[in-house]
């Protein structure tokens, strides 16, 4: 059984998805498929083929975590001491031909948010960060084509 890396504040996000997969969302489904079995034939009734299809992913998603949760250790970036990129590090970046500064944070797979600046560790731009350091290249390729960044900070703080 492989581990899987995440931040705790990562984790602590995923298991308020769970809980209210489980107490909120669940039970809601369940009402509403009583309710669409309720309206007769279903054959013909799409409250209830939506009401199911709902309860699949609901439970597909339940089941996904809680596999997870088994596997998940958690990383305090607030503790780890060292210069190089590696999961949980707040990273300045430069882009070298527009001189734009981007600042990401280096995240497991299930906790990317572009929005927020969480790229994860297996993304083109996150695998070629890790073990870099300040005053460091990175050359990757991106959707767009090839990027080039200069490594302007390293940091391992509080998310």
């Amino acid at each position: 059984m492989d581990k899987i890396f995440i931040t705790r504040q990562g984790l602590a996000r995923l298991e308020t998805e769970l809980l209210q997969l489980k107490t909120v969302e669940r039970p809601a489904i369940q009402a509403a498929i009583a309710e669409a079995r309720a309206h007769g034939d279903l054959s013909e009734n799409a409250e209830y083929h939506a009401a199911k299809e709902k309860q699949g992913f609901i439970e597909g998603r339940i089941a996904e975590l809680e596999d997870k949760m088994m596997r998940f250790e958690a990383i305090d970036p607030t503790r780890i001491k060292s210069d190089k990129i590696q999961l949980g590090a707040t990273v300045t970046l430069v882009d070298v031909d527009t001189d734009k500064t981007v600042v990401y944070v280096l995240v497991g797979p299930d906790e990317a948010d572009l929005e927020r600046g969480h790229i994860t560790t297996i993304s083109p731009l996150g695998r070629a960060l890790l073990g870099k350091q300040a005053g460091d290249e990175v050359v990757f390729v991106a959707p767009a084509g090839k990027r080039t960044y200069e490594v302007e900070k390293v940091a391992y703080v509080a998310l």
